[in-house]
Protein backbone atom coordinates (compact mmCIF):
# COMPACT_ATOMS: atom_id res chain seq x y z
CA UNK A 1 0.00 0.00 0.00
CA UNK A 2 1.11 3.51 -0.76
CA UNK A 3 0.88 4.58 2.89
CA UNK A 4 3.67 2.19 3.85
CA UNK A 5 5.77 2.76 0.73
CA UNK A 6 8.66 4.62 2.36
CA UNK A 7 8.72 2.38 5.43
CA UNK A 8 8.68 -0.73 3.24
CA UNK A 9 11.57 0.61 1.14
CA UNK A 10 13.67 1.37 4.23
CA UNK A 11 13.08 -2.03 5.83
CA UNK A 12 13.69 -3.91 2.57
CA UNK A 13 17.00 -2.12 2.08
CA UNK A 14 18.03 -2.90 5.66
CA UNK A 15 17.38 -6.62 5.21
CA UNK A 16 19.04 -6.67 1.81
CA UNK A 17 22.26 -5.45 3.44
CA UNK A 18 21.84 -8.12 6.13
CA UNK A 19 21.72 -10.91 3.55
CA UNK A 20 25.32 -10.25 2.56
CA UNK A 21 26.51 -11.48 5.95
CA UNK A 22 26.92 -15.21 6.54
CA UNK A 23 26.96 -14.86 10.31
CA UNK A 24 25.48 -12.07 12.41
CA UNK A 25 27.48 -10.43 15.18
CA UNK A 26 25.93 -8.38 18.00
CA UNK A 27 27.15 -5.28 16.13
CA UNK A 28 25.24 -6.38 13.01
CA UNK A 29 22.09 -6.86 15.06
CA UNK A 30 22.48 -3.47 16.77
CA UNK A 31 23.00 -1.80 13.39
CA UNK A 32 19.90 -3.46 11.96
CA UNK A 33 17.77 -2.53 14.99
CA UNK A 34 19.05 1.06 14.73
CA UNK A 35 17.95 1.26 11.07
CA UNK A 36 14.54 -0.22 11.91
CA UNK A 37 14.10 2.33 14.73
CA UNK A 38 14.91 5.22 12.35
CA UNK A 39 12.55 3.87 9.69
CA UNK A 40 9.68 3.58 12.18
CA UNK A 41 10.24 7.05 13.65
CA UNK A 42 10.38 8.54 10.15
CA UNK A 43 7.06 6.80 9.45
CA UNK A 44 5.51 8.68 12.42
CA UNK A 45 5.08 5.58 14.59
CA UNK A 46 4.59 6.52 18.26
CA UNK A 47 7.82 6.53 20.27
CA UNK A 48 6.63 4.09 22.99
CA UNK A 49 5.63 1.60 20.27
CA UNK A 50 9.02 1.98 18.54
CA UNK A 51 10.91 1.39 21.79
CA UNK A 52 8.94 -1.73 22.69
CA UNK A 53 9.09 -3.08 19.13
CA UNK A 54 12.84 -2.66 18.62
CA UNK A 55 13.66 -3.96 22.11
CA UNK A 56 11.74 -7.18 21.37
CA UNK A 57 13.52 -7.59 18.01
CA UNK A 58 16.95 -7.04 19.54
CA UNK A 59 16.32 -9.54 22.33
CA UNK A 60 15.15 -12.26 19.93
CA UNK A 61 17.80 -11.50 17.29
CA UNK A 62 20.59 -11.93 19.85
CA UNK A 63 19.04 -15.14 21.15
CA UNK A 64 19.66 -18.77 20.29
CA UNK A 65 17.00 -18.93 17.55
CA UNK A 66 19.19 -16.78 15.27
CA UNK A 67 22.53 -18.19 16.39
CA UNK A 68 21.42 -21.71 15.41
CA UNK A 69 19.69 -20.65 12.18
CA UNK A 70 21.12 -21.83 8.86
CA UNK A 71 20.27 -18.42 7.39
CA UNK A 72 20.50 -15.80 10.17
CA UNK A 73 19.38 -12.93 7.91
CA UNK A 74 16.13 -14.68 7.00
CA UNK A 75 15.58 -15.53 10.66
CA UNK A 76 15.85 -11.84 11.59
CA UNK A 77 13.31 -10.97 8.88
CA UNK A 78 10.98 -13.61 10.33
CA UNK A 79 11.39 -12.08 13.80
CA UNK A 80 10.54 -8.60 12.47
CA UNK A 81 7.52 -10.06 10.66
CA UNK A 82 6.30 -11.73 13.88
CA UNK A 83 6.72 -8.54 15.92
CA UNK A 84 4.98 -6.44 13.25
CA UNK A 85 2.00 -8.79 13.41
CA UNK A 86 2.02 -8.30 17.17
CA UNK A 87 1.87 -4.49 17.13
CA UNK A 88 -0.80 -4.60 14.41
CA UNK A 89 -3.04 -6.59 16.74
CA UNK A 90 -1.97 -10.21 16.40
CA UNK A 91 -5.08 -12.09 15.30
CA UNK A 92 -7.75 -10.84 12.92
CA UNK A 93 -10.90 -9.67 14.72
CA UNK A 94 -14.26 -9.86 12.97
CA UNK A 95 -17.42 -7.89 13.67
CA UNK A 96 -19.40 -9.16 16.65
CA UNK A 97 -23.09 -9.60 15.81
CA UNK A 98 -25.92 -9.42 18.34
CA UNK A 99 -27.71 -12.63 19.31
CA UNK A 100 -31.01 -10.84 18.81
CA UNK A 101 -31.08 -8.48 15.77
CA UNK A 102 -30.60 -5.73 14.99
CA UNK A 103 -26.84 -5.48 15.51
CA UNK A 104 -26.05 -1.81 16.21
CA UNK A 105 -22.75 -0.45 14.87
CA UNK A 106 -21.83 3.10 15.84
CA UNK A 107 -19.15 5.03 13.92
CA UNK A 108 -17.07 7.68 15.67
CA UNK A 109 -14.12 9.86 14.67
CA UNK A 110 -12.95 13.32 13.74
CA UNK A 111 -14.47 15.34 10.92
CA UNK A 112 -12.90 14.37 7.60
CA UNK A 113 -11.72 10.97 8.80
CA UNK A 114 -13.99 9.18 6.30
CA UNK A 115 -16.86 8.02 8.55
CA UNK A 116 -19.69 8.72 6.10
CA UNK A 117 -17.96 7.06 3.16
CA UNK A 118 -17.04 4.07 5.32
CA UNK A 119 -20.68 3.77 6.41
CA UNK A 120 -21.61 3.17 2.77
CA UNK A 121 -18.71 0.78 2.24
CA UNK A 122 -19.66 -1.25 5.31
CA UNK A 123 -23.34 -1.36 4.27
CA UNK A 124 -22.42 -2.63 0.81
CA UNK A 125 -20.01 -5.23 2.22
CA UNK A 126 -22.62 -6.50 4.69
CA UNK A 127 -25.31 -6.66 1.98
CA UNK A 128 -23.05 -8.93 -0.06
CA UNK A 129 -22.98 -11.26 2.96
CA UNK A 130 -26.77 -11.44 3.03
CA UNK A 131 -27.48 -8.79 5.69
CA UNK A 132 -30.03 -5.96 5.46
CA UNK A 133 -28.27 -2.88 6.90
CA UNK A 134 -29.95 0.44 7.70
CA UNK A 135 -27.90 3.65 7.69
CA UNK A 136 -28.94 6.21 10.32
CA UNK A 137 -27.98 9.87 9.73
CA UNK A 138 -26.96 11.28 13.12
CA UNK A 139 -24.42 13.81 11.85
CA UNK A 140 -26.73 16.80 12.07
CA UNK A 141 -23.91 19.30 12.60
CA UNK A 142 -21.74 19.32 9.46
CA UNK A 143 -23.25 21.14 6.46
CA UNK A 144 -24.90 18.71 3.98
CA UNK A 145 -23.76 15.65 6.01
CA UNK A 146 -27.27 14.12 5.86
CA UNK A 147 -27.45 14.71 2.11
CA UNK A 148 -24.01 13.14 1.66
CA UNK A 149 -25.08 10.00 3.55
CA UNK A 150 -28.24 9.80 1.41
CA UNK A 151 -26.10 9.86 -1.75
CA UNK A 152 -23.72 7.25 -0.34
CA UNK A 153 -26.66 5.02 0.71
CA UNK A 154 -28.16 5.24 -2.79
CA UNK A 155 -24.83 4.29 -4.38
CA UNK A 156 -24.45 1.37 -1.95
CA UNK A 157 -28.04 0.25 -2.52
CA UNK A 158 -28.74 0.47 1.22
CA UNK A 159 -31.75 1.75 3.17
CA UNK A 160 -31.39 4.98 5.15
CA UNK A 161 -33.21 6.60 8.08
CA UNK A 162 -32.84 10.39 7.93
CA UNK A 163 -35.84 12.18 9.51
CA UNK A 164 -33.94 15.44 10.14
CA UNK A 165 -32.42 17.77 7.51
CA UNK A 166 -29.28 18.39 9.54
CA UNK A 167 -27.23 21.58 9.06
CA UNK A 168 -27.62 22.25 12.78
CA UNK A 169 -31.27 21.13 12.97
CA UNK A 170 -32.41 18.08 14.96
CA UNK A 171 -31.49 16.00 18.00
CA UNK A 172 -28.88 13.34 17.03
CA UNK A 173 -29.51 11.24 20.16
CA UNK A 174 -33.26 11.02 19.42
CA UNK A 175 -32.56 10.18 15.75
CA UNK A 176 -30.20 7.37 16.81
CA UNK A 177 -32.73 5.91 19.27
CA UNK A 178 -35.60 6.19 16.77
CA UNK A 179 -33.39 4.72 14.04
CA UNK A 180 -32.83 1.52 16.01
CA UNK A 181 -36.57 1.25 16.67
CA UNK A 182 -37.29 1.82 12.96
CA UNK A 183 -34.80 -0.94 12.03
CA UNK A 184 -36.55 -3.35 14.40
CA UNK A 185 -39.96 -2.59 12.87
CA UNK A 186 -38.68 -2.90 9.31
CA UNK A 187 -36.68 -6.06 10.14
CA UNK A 188 -33.25 -4.69 9.28
CA UNK A 189 -30.70 -6.94 10.99
CA UNK A 190 -27.94 -4.29 11.17
CA UNK A 191 -28.00 -0.58 12.06
CA UNK A 192 -25.03 1.64 11.11
CA UNK A 193 -25.07 4.98 12.96
CA UNK A 194 -23.09 7.80 11.32
CA UNK A 195 -22.24 10.33 14.05
CA UNK A 196 -20.89 13.87 13.89
CA UNK A 197 -17.21 14.70 14.06
CA UNK A 198 -15.22 17.82 14.87
CA UNK A 199 -12.04 19.33 13.50
CA UNK A 200 -10.47 18.47 16.85
CA UNK A 201 -11.33 16.65 20.05
CA UNK A 202 -13.63 18.70 22.29
CA UNK A 203 -16.05 18.17 25.19
CA UNK A 204 -19.20 18.73 23.09
CA UNK A 205 -18.15 16.07 20.55
CA UNK A 206 -17.43 13.53 23.26
CA UNK A 207 -20.66 14.22 25.16
CA UNK A 208 -22.78 13.76 22.03
CA UNK A 209 -20.99 10.52 21.06
CA UNK A 210 -21.28 9.23 24.63
CA UNK A 211 -25.02 10.09 24.78
CA UNK A 212 -25.67 8.24 21.49
CA UNK A 213 -23.81 5.24 22.84
CA UNK A 214 -25.88 5.21 26.04
CA UNK A 215 -29.15 5.62 24.09
CA UNK A 216 -28.50 2.83 21.57
CA UNK A 217 -26.26 0.38 23.48
CA UNK A 218 -24.28 -0.51 20.31
CA UNK A 219 -22.73 -3.94 19.84
CA UNK A 220 -19.73 -2.35 18.11
CA UNK A 221 -18.30 1.17 18.32
CA UNK A 222 -15.86 1.63 15.46
CA UNK A 223 -13.35 4.46 15.66
CA UNK A 224 -12.56 5.67 12.12
CA UNK A 225 -9.10 7.22 11.91
CA UNK A 226 -7.27 8.81 9.01
CA UNK A 227 -4.10 6.76 8.45
CA UNK A 228 -2.31 9.90 7.27
CA UNK A 229 -2.50 12.01 10.44
CA UNK A 230 0.76 10.65 11.88
CA UNK A 231 1.71 11.24 15.52
CA UNK A 232 -1.64 12.92 16.25
CA UNK A 233 -3.28 9.52 15.83
CA UNK A 234 -2.20 8.39 19.29
CA UNK A 235 -3.61 11.43 21.14
CA UNK A 236 -6.87 11.33 19.15
CA UNK A 237 -7.30 7.60 19.72
CA UNK A 238 -6.69 7.95 23.47
CA UNK A 239 -9.19 10.81 23.71
CA UNK A 240 -11.91 8.78 21.95
CA UNK A 241 -11.07 5.72 24.01
CA UNK A 242 -11.54 7.70 27.23
CA UNK A 243 -14.65 9.53 25.99
CA UNK A 244 -16.52 6.83 24.06
CA UNK A 245 -14.57 3.60 24.64
CA UNK A 246 -14.64 2.16 21.12
CA UNK A 247 -14.43 -1.59 20.48
CA UNK A 248 -12.53 -1.56 17.18
CA UNK A 249 -10.63 0.63 14.73
CA UNK A 250 -11.12 1.40 11.04
CA UNK A 251 -8.08 2.73 9.16
CA UNK A 252 -9.17 5.01 6.33
CA UNK A 253 -7.15 6.50 3.45
CA UNK A 254 -4.57 3.72 3.41
CA UNK A 255 -4.10 4.48 -0.28
CA UNK A 256 -2.60 7.88 0.59
CA UNK A 257 1.06 8.79 0.35
CA UNK A 258 1.61 9.64 4.02
CA UNK A 259 3.93 7.71 6.31
CA UNK A 260 1.37 5.44 7.94
CA UNK A 261 2.40 5.71 11.58
CA UNK A 262 -1.24 5.64 12.71
CA UNK A 263 -1.68 2.06 11.58
CA UNK A 264 1.37 0.89 13.49
CA UNK A 265 0.50 2.87 16.64
CA UNK A 266 -3.23 2.83 17.29
CA UNK A 267 -3.76 -0.89 17.94
CA UNK A 268 -0.75 -1.13 20.22
CA UNK A 269 -1.48 2.07 22.17
CA UNK A 270 -5.24 1.53 22.68
CA UNK A 271 -5.31 -2.26 22.90
CA UNK A 272 -8.26 -2.22 20.48
CA UNK A 273 -8.08 -4.27 17.26
CA UNK A 274 -8.08 -2.86 13.73
CA UNK A 275 -11.10 -4.47 12.06
CA UNK A 276 -11.26 -2.81 8.64
CA UNK A 277 -8.88 -1.03 6.26
CA UNK A 278 -10.27 1.46 3.75
CA UNK A 279 -8.05 1.62 0.67
CA UNK A 280 -9.70 4.03 -1.79
CA UNK A 281 -12.63 6.24 -2.71
CA UNK A 282 -14.82 3.53 -4.27
CA UNK A 283 -17.47 1.77 -2.19
CA UNK A 284 -15.72 -1.56 -2.84
CA UNK A 285 -12.35 -0.24 -1.61
CA UNK A 286 -12.52 -1.72 1.87
CA UNK A 287 -11.26 -5.01 3.26
CA UNK A 288 -11.13 -6.85 6.58
CA UNK A 289 -7.86 -6.10 8.34
CA UNK A 290 -5.47 -9.04 8.67
CA UNK A 291 -2.41 -8.16 10.81
CA UNK A 292 -0.31 -10.95 9.27
CA UNK A 293 -1.12 -9.90 5.70
CA UNK A 294 -0.46 -6.23 6.43
CA UNK A 295 2.92 -7.13 7.95
CA UNK A 296 3.74 -9.10 4.79
CA UNK A 297 2.90 -6.09 2.63
CA UNK A 298 5.06 -3.79 4.71
CA UNK A 299 7.99 -6.21 4.44
CA UNK A 300 7.41 -6.65 0.66
CA UNK A 301 6.52 -10.32 1.10
CA UNK A 302 3.30 -9.84 -0.84
CA UNK A 303 -0.30 -10.60 0.08
CA UNK A 304 -1.26 -13.62 -1.99
CA UNK A 305 -4.19 -14.62 0.26
CA UNK A 306 -6.01 -11.31 -0.23
CA UNK A 307 -5.33 -11.51 -3.96
CA UNK A 308 -6.87 -14.99 -4.09
CA UNK A 309 -9.91 -13.86 -2.08
CA UNK A 310 -10.48 -10.94 -4.44
CA UNK A 311 -10.24 -13.28 -7.42
CA UNK A 312 -12.71 -15.71 -5.85
CA UNK A 313 -15.23 -12.94 -5.18
CA UNK A 314 -14.90 -11.49 -8.71
CA UNK A 315 -14.82 -14.67 -10.79
CA UNK A 316 -17.88 -16.81 -11.32
CA UNK A 317 -16.91 -20.39 -10.41
CA UNK A 318 -19.37 -22.06 -12.81
CA UNK A 319 -18.20 -19.87 -15.67
CA UNK A 320 -14.55 -20.57 -14.83
CA UNK A 321 -15.24 -24.33 -14.90
CA UNK A 322 -16.99 -23.97 -18.25
CA UNK A 323 -13.98 -22.10 -19.66
CA UNK A 324 -11.60 -24.77 -18.30
CA UNK A 325 -13.64 -27.53 -19.97
CA UNK A 326 -13.79 -25.55 -23.19
CA UNK A 327 -10.02 -25.11 -23.17
CA UNK A 328 -9.51 -28.85 -22.99
CA UNK A 329 -12.08 -29.81 -25.62
CA UNK A 330 -12.75 -26.84 -27.90
CA UNK A 331 -11.17 -23.61 -29.06
CA UNK A 332 -10.67 -20.67 -26.70
CA UNK A 333 -12.03 -17.65 -28.61
CA UNK A 334 -11.64 -13.89 -28.40
CA UNK A 335 -15.23 -13.83 -27.11
CA UNK A 336 -14.14 -15.99 -24.14
CA UNK A 337 -11.10 -13.75 -23.67
CA UNK A 338 -13.38 -10.68 -23.53
CA UNK A 339 -15.50 -12.32 -20.80
CA UNK A 340 -12.39 -13.17 -18.79
CA UNK A 341 -11.13 -9.58 -19.05
CA UNK A 342 -14.47 -8.26 -17.84
CA UNK A 343 -14.24 -10.52 -14.79
CA UNK A 344 -10.69 -9.31 -14.14
CA UNK A 345 -11.94 -5.71 -14.19
CA UNK A 346 -14.33 -6.59 -11.35
CA UNK A 347 -11.29 -7.28 -9.17
CA UNK A 348 -10.29 -3.63 -9.39
CA UNK A 349 -7.00 -1.98 -10.22
CA UNK A 350 -4.37 -4.17 -11.90
CA UNK A 351 -1.65 -2.08 -10.24
CA UNK A 352 -3.19 -2.81 -6.86
CA UNK A 353 -3.34 -6.55 -7.58
CA UNK A 354 0.22 -6.69 -8.92
CA UNK A 355 1.38 -4.77 -5.84
CA UNK A 356 0.23 -7.70 -3.69
CA UNK A 357 2.78 -10.00 -5.31
CA UNK A 358 6.01 -10.70 -3.38
CA UNK A 359 9.00 -8.51 -4.23
CA UNK A 360 7.01 -5.86 -6.09
CA UNK A 361 8.49 -3.15 -3.88
CA UNK A 362 11.58 -3.33 -6.06
CA UNK A 363 9.54 -2.58 -9.19
CA UNK A 364 7.65 0.56 -8.18
CA UNK A 365 8.49 2.49 -11.33
CA UNK A 366 7.41 -0.39 -13.58
CA UNK A 367 4.14 -0.63 -11.65
CA UNK A 368 3.67 3.13 -11.88
CA UNK A 369 4.20 2.98 -15.66
CA UNK A 370 1.70 0.15 -16.04
CA UNK A 371 -1.17 1.58 -18.13
CA UNK A 372 -4.54 0.38 -16.84
CA UNK A 373 -6.21 1.75 -19.98
CA UNK A 374 -4.69 -1.02 -22.09
CA UNK A 375 -7.50 -3.30 -20.88
CA UNK A 376 -10.06 -0.82 -22.23
CA UNK A 377 -8.18 -0.55 -25.54
CA UNK A 378 -8.04 -4.32 -25.91
CA UNK A 379 -11.74 -4.52 -25.08
CA UNK A 380 -12.48 -1.84 -27.71
CA UNK A 381 -10.67 -3.85 -30.39
CA UNK A 382 -12.54 -7.07 -29.58
CA UNK A 383 -15.91 -5.29 -29.36
CA UNK A 384 -15.30 -3.82 -32.83
CA UNK A 385 -15.26 -7.36 -34.24
CA UNK A 386 -18.34 -9.26 -35.35
CA UNK A 387 -19.40 -12.34 -33.39
CA UNK A 388 -18.08 -14.56 -36.19
CA UNK A 389 -14.68 -12.80 -36.13
CA UNK A 390 -14.37 -13.16 -32.35
CA UNK A 391 -15.07 -16.87 -32.57
CA UNK A 392 -12.76 -17.44 -35.52
CA UNK A 393 -9.91 -14.87 -35.68
CA UNK A 394 -8.39 -16.77 -38.65
CA UNK A 395 -10.85 -15.07 -41.02
CA UNK A 396 -9.43 -11.63 -40.14
CA UNK A 397 -8.01 -10.50 -43.46
CA UNK A 398 -6.57 -7.08 -44.23
CA UNK A 399 -9.86 -5.30 -44.91
CA UNK A 400 -11.49 -6.72 -41.78
CA UNK A 401 -8.55 -5.64 -39.63
CA UNK A 402 -8.69 -2.14 -41.10
CA UNK A 403 -12.41 -1.92 -40.29
CA UNK A 404 -11.79 -3.14 -36.71
CA UNK A 405 -8.95 -0.64 -36.24
CA UNK A 406 -11.13 2.26 -37.37
CA UNK A 407 -14.07 1.09 -35.26
CA UNK A 408 -11.95 0.88 -32.10
CA UNK A 409 -9.90 4.02 -32.68
CA UNK A 410 -6.70 1.96 -32.82
CA UNK A 411 -4.25 1.08 -35.62
CA UNK A 412 -4.03 -2.04 -37.76
CA UNK A 413 -0.72 -2.81 -36.04
CA UNK A 414 -2.52 -2.83 -32.68
CA UNK A 415 -5.08 -5.28 -34.04
CA UNK A 416 -2.36 -7.50 -35.52
CA UNK A 417 -0.42 -7.57 -32.24
CA UNK A 418 -3.51 -8.48 -30.23
CA UNK A 419 -4.44 -11.34 -32.57
CA UNK A 420 -0.85 -12.65 -32.60
CA UNK A 421 -0.49 -12.61 -28.81
CA UNK A 422 -3.94 -14.09 -28.33
CA UNK A 423 -3.05 -16.95 -30.67
CA UNK A 424 0.12 -17.71 -28.68
CA UNK A 425 -1.71 -17.47 -25.35
CA UNK A 426 -4.63 -19.69 -26.40
CA UNK A 427 -2.23 -22.42 -27.59
CA UNK A 428 -0.38 -22.24 -24.27
CA UNK A 429 -3.61 -22.38 -22.21
CA UNK A 430 -4.89 -25.31 -24.27
CA UNK A 431 -1.68 -27.24 -23.61
CA UNK A 432 -1.91 -26.57 -19.85
CA UNK A 433 -5.61 -27.52 -19.75
CA UNK A 434 -4.78 -30.91 -21.25
CA UNK A 435 -2.07 -31.53 -18.68
CA UNK A 436 0.82 -30.77 -21.02
CA UNK A 437 3.89 -28.57 -20.57
CA UNK A 438 3.63 -25.20 -22.34
CA UNK A 439 6.49 -24.16 -24.62
CA UNK A 440 7.08 -20.46 -24.12
CA UNK A 441 8.97 -18.81 -26.98
CA UNK A 442 12.58 -18.19 -25.92
CA UNK A 443 12.15 -20.24 -22.75
CA UNK A 444 11.40 -23.79 -23.88
CA UNK A 445 9.11 -26.15 -21.97
CA UNK A 446 8.25 -24.79 -18.51
CA UNK A 447 8.90 -27.36 -15.81
CA UNK A 448 10.13 -29.94 -18.32
CA UNK A 449 12.25 -32.95 -17.47
CA UNK A 450 15.85 -32.30 -16.39
CA UNK A 451 18.17 -32.42 -19.33
CA UNK A 452 15.42 -31.82 -21.89
CA UNK A 453 17.21 -28.72 -23.06
CA UNK A 454 20.71 -29.74 -22.05
CA UNK A 455 22.26 -28.78 -25.37
CA UNK A 456 20.90 -25.25 -25.16
CA UNK A 457 21.70 -25.15 -21.46
CA UNK A 458 25.39 -25.71 -22.25
CA UNK A 459 25.34 -22.80 -24.64
CA UNK A 460 23.72 -20.53 -22.06
CA UNK A 461 26.23 -20.10 -19.28
CA UNK A 462 25.44 -18.24 -16.10
CA UNK A 463 26.84 -15.06 -17.66
CA UNK A 464 23.90 -14.97 -20.11
CA UNK A 465 23.34 -15.16 -23.84
CA UNK A 466 25.95 -13.85 -26.28
CA UNK A 467 23.63 -13.65 -29.26
CA UNK A 468 24.14 -10.65 -31.51
CA UNK A 469 20.37 -10.39 -32.03
CA UNK A 470 18.99 -8.18 -29.19
CA UNK A 471 15.53 -9.79 -29.26
CA UNK A 472 16.96 -13.31 -29.26
CA UNK A 473 19.42 -12.38 -26.51
CA UNK A 474 16.62 -11.00 -24.31
CA UNK A 475 14.52 -14.12 -24.85
CA UNK A 476 17.41 -16.47 -24.08
CA UNK A 477 18.30 -14.55 -20.93
CA UNK A 478 14.64 -14.83 -19.86
CA UNK A 479 14.98 -18.59 -20.31
CA UNK A 480 18.07 -18.66 -18.10
CA UNK A 481 16.23 -16.65 -15.42
CA UNK A 482 13.23 -19.00 -15.60
CA UNK A 483 15.48 -22.03 -15.13
CA UNK A 484 17.07 -20.55 -12.00
CA UNK A 485 15.58 -21.43 -8.59
CA UNK A 486 13.14 -18.95 -7.10
CA UNK A 487 14.81 -16.61 -4.67
CA UNK A 488 11.78 -15.26 -2.83
CA UNK A 489 11.22 -11.61 -2.16
CA UNK A 490 13.63 -8.73 -2.20
CA UNK A 491 15.54 -10.10 0.77
CA UNK A 492 15.06 -13.84 0.33
CA UNK A 493 12.20 -14.86 2.62
CA UNK A 494 9.28 -16.99 1.63
CA UNK A 495 10.51 -18.72 -1.51
CA UNK A 496 8.06 -16.94 -3.84
CA UNK A 497 9.77 -15.45 -6.87
CA UNK A 498 8.99 -11.85 -7.73
CA UNK A 499 7.76 -11.16 -11.26
CA UNK A 500 10.44 -9.75 -13.52
CA UNK A 501 10.30 -6.61 -15.61
CA UNK A 502 9.82 -8.87 -18.65
CA UNK A 503 6.84 -10.54 -16.95
CA UNK A 504 5.15 -7.18 -16.39
CA UNK A 505 5.87 -6.12 -19.96
CA UNK A 506 4.44 -9.38 -21.31
CA UNK A 507 1.31 -8.98 -19.17
CA UNK A 508 0.83 -5.45 -20.47
CA UNK A 509 1.26 -6.73 -24.05
CA UNK A 510 -1.40 -9.39 -23.50
CA UNK A 511 -3.80 -6.74 -22.19
CA UNK A 512 -3.20 -4.38 -25.07
CA UNK A 513 -0.80 -3.13 -27.63
CA UNK A 514 2.25 -3.32 -25.31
Amino acid sequence: MATFGTLSDRLTETFRNLRKKGQLTPADVDGTVREIRRALLDADVALPVVKEFTAAIRERALGDEVNRALNPAQQVVQIVNDELIGILGGQQRRLQFAKNPPTVIMLAGLQGSGKTTFAGKLAKMLEKDGHTPLLVACDLQRPNAVNQLQVVAERAGAAIYAPEPGNGVGDPVKVARDGVAHATRQQHDIVIIDTAGRLGVDAELMKQASDIRKATQPDEVLFVIDAMIGQDAVNTAKAFQDGVDFTGVVLSKLDGDARGGAALSVASVTGRPIIFASTGEGLDDVEPFHPDRMASRILDLGDILTLIEQAQSAFDEAEAMAVAEKLATETFTLEDFLQQMQQMKKMGSMKKMLGMLPGMGNMKQQLEDFDEREIDRTEAIIRSMTLVERRNPKILNGSRRLRIARGSGMTVTDVNQLVQRFDQASKMMKTVARGGVPNIPGMGPVGGKPGASSKRGKQQKAKGSRSGNPAKRAAENAGIAAAAPATGSGFGLGGQAAPSEADLAELQKMLGKG
